[in-house]
């Protein structure tokens, strides 16, 4: 059973000299074994009121580590709050590697077909994968590409994956391509910190416009755009999908909400076309 880091606190106040709390405060299947286990006292304070506390602090803090592995309860607390505490810290502090929800792989990945300067903890660092692979970015606080690259957030992974095939796409541009899976406040959380300019390339249909404006727009402001490639419309009329647009339509963003005036103008491309275009048809 692990120690609920609520119990926890109040079992830290109930070390200190003459503390005790309300019985009601301290409900719990843990606090009941300790009870009936002897650790923790309970006294009637009242017609219908119960107090608990402790009369040995020492049987208690052993109790502690023998049935929860808590050797310090203040270093538990204190772990436990820490959003970046590693699995084999929560062993160190309760000997249970799932004291807590860890996320061991943080991050995201990133692609290109050039080679890309950047810095990551403070070193150089070149971004160039093989073919067939990416590159993972897992200490995203400390990366930074060079400052002539443009963001570039892919929506599918079938283009993420062949972003050589779609270079004609992105000539006079220096792209990092960043994947939107595995999806994750990561991402949106660099691209904020960071001064280059953001583009999105995602299918151009009403889903792919709100990740856009939901996802992404939302939170980067003037440094976001969206990707529209110079022949939509002829791309439409070759190999638009009605049924699609059909479809989506009851997720159409309303125009005269929009301020984007590249996205008011694919929208009002979209209804009159009554066709969109899913972003795979791009990979030549």
């Amino acid at each position: 059973m692990t120690l609920p880091i609520s119990i926890a606190q109040k079992l830290q106040q109930l070390l200190q000299p003459g503390a005790s709390f309300p019985a009601s405060a301290l409900k719990h299947v843990a606090v009941e074994k300790m009870i009936s286990d002897g650790v923790l006292q309970k006294r009637i304070s009242g017609k219908s009121r119960s107090v608990i506390f402790v009369a040995h602090t020492t049987a208690l803090k052993l109790y502690l580590q023998n049935h929860f592995g808590v050797a310090d309860l203040e270093k538990y607390i204190t772990a436990y709050k820490d959003a970046d505490i590693t699995r084999s810290e929560a062993i160190t502090v309760s000997g249970n590697s799932k004291l807590k929800a860890i996320r061991s792989f943080k991050g995201f990945m990133v692609n290109s077909y050039e080679p890309i300067e950047a810095t990551l903890n403070g070193q150089s660092f070149t971004i160039h994968p093989t073919h067939g692979s990416f590159t993972f970015i897992s200490d995203w606080e400390t990366f930074l590409p060079s400052a002539d690259v443009t963001i570039v957030g892919i929506e599918n992974p079938e283009n993420f994956r062949q972003v050589e095939q779609q270079q004609y796409l992105f000539e006079g541009m220096k792209p990092l391509f960043i994947s939107r899976y595995p999806q994750s406040n990561d991402a949106i959380k660099w691209l904020q910190s960071i001064p280059n300019p953001y583009l999105h390339f995602g299918d151009l249909d009403f889903s792919g416009i709100n990740i856009y404006l939901n996802e992404y727009k939302k939170w980067l402001g003037e440094k976001a755009s969206f990707f529209i490639p110079p022949n939509t419309t002829a791309l439409l009329h070759r190999h638009g999908n009605r049924e699609l647009y059909n479809r989506q339509l009851s997720l159409a963003p309303d125009n005269n909400l929009i301020e984007d005036e590249t996205i008011k103008a694919l929208i009002g491309l979209l209804h009159k076309e009554k066709m969109v275009l899913e972003q795979e048809i791009l990979i030549r």
